[in-house]
């Protein structure tokens, strides 16, 4: 059991999760750049793109690199610095740190130490998506980037189009047009907006079906950052075929995804974990360590 009091005087050595603007530089809070002028130094995802922030802003602190490649090893060193004293700024590239975005690590390692995690509100591009699109925003899932490869996107979108929430997706602009294919293929033709380039000069948002949305992808020179807003399953049924896997012990369901996707026990068990709204590590213990 963990109990955090955020603001007892302890906040010398803690970590703070600071959303950077999706594009808008004028959307930072007054909060964001009070903090990251006041900690010790800042963990960015990428210094020269947070460099840009800081100059804009007269901001001086001390900048360090803290991305997916290094992290194991930077993480490290942040928590010796939070050791002495320091206190930390993580940042992503835009947004929301640990969306999509390095920083689910650090926080982790640092609630594990024992040391304060403060979160400051701000920027997200699927939540302004979201409530831009016009579809229902009172149950929705935050997917995030969907796999790379064919057969673990299908069994993906298997999954995830027996869900009655609005699904929001990001989607690199190389791909944009295949997604929206599978889409079509696995969820059927539902309502689907895009929207594109948020906050930015070229904000746009294209409402439609999914077949109208290829059609309209086919015909345009796709660039920008994407997040796709997918109306929910069309079932609105008790959701039986949801819970497939009820009768399934933990066990049961990792060697399920195993054997009939063909995943790694690593994916499985992410999968499973996201099923069962499980942490992946109580899933781990009990398919590795429990059986």
């Amino acid at each position: 059991m963990n109990i955090q009091k955020s603001f007892s005087g302890q906040e010398q050595n803690a970590v703070y999760v600071v959303p950077t603007p999706i594009g808008n530089l004028e959307d930072i809070t007054f909060r964001a750049l009070k903090t990251l002028k006041e900690v010790s130094i800042i963990a960015a995802e990428d210094t020269r793109n947070t460099k840009k922030l800081l100059n804009y802003f007269d901001i001086t602190t001390h900048l360090i690199s803290y991305h997916e490649h290094n992290k194991e090893k930077q993480g490290e060193q942040l928590l010796h610095r939070l050791k002495n004293g320091e206190s930390i700024a993580i940042v992503s590239d835009a947004g929301m740190p640990g969306i999509s975005d390095p920083g689910y690590e650090l926080v982790q390692a640092a609630i594990e130490a024992n040391y304060p995690v403060v979160v400051l509100p701000g920027a997200n591009a699927a939540l302004c998506a979201l409530v831009g699109s016009g579809l229902p925003a009172d149950e929705f899932l935050f997917y995030g980037f969907l796999p790379r490869k064919k057969k673990d996107k299908e069994a993906e979108l298997e999954r995830l189009k027996l869900l009655n929430g609005t699904l929001l997706l990001y989607e690199s602009p190389y791909r944009v047009t295949d997604t929206l294919k599978m889409l079509q293929a696995h969820l059927g033709n539902r309502e689907i907006v895009i929207a594109r380039e948020l906050t930015k000069k070229f904000e746009e948002y294209i409402r439609g079906t999914v077949v109208e949305l290829i059609d309209w992808a086919d015909k345009t020179e796709l660039k920008g950052e994407f997040c796709l807003v997918v109306e929910g399953t069309f079932d609105k049924s008790p959701q039986e075929n949801a819970l497939w896997w009820s009768s399934f012990s933990i066990v049961e369901h990792v060697s399920h995804y195993m054997d009939e996707a063909e995943l790694s026990s690593k994916e499985a068990i992410k999968r499973v974990a996201a099923d069962r709204h499980m942490p992946k590590r109580d899933v781990y213990q009990a398919y590795h360590i429990d059986q």
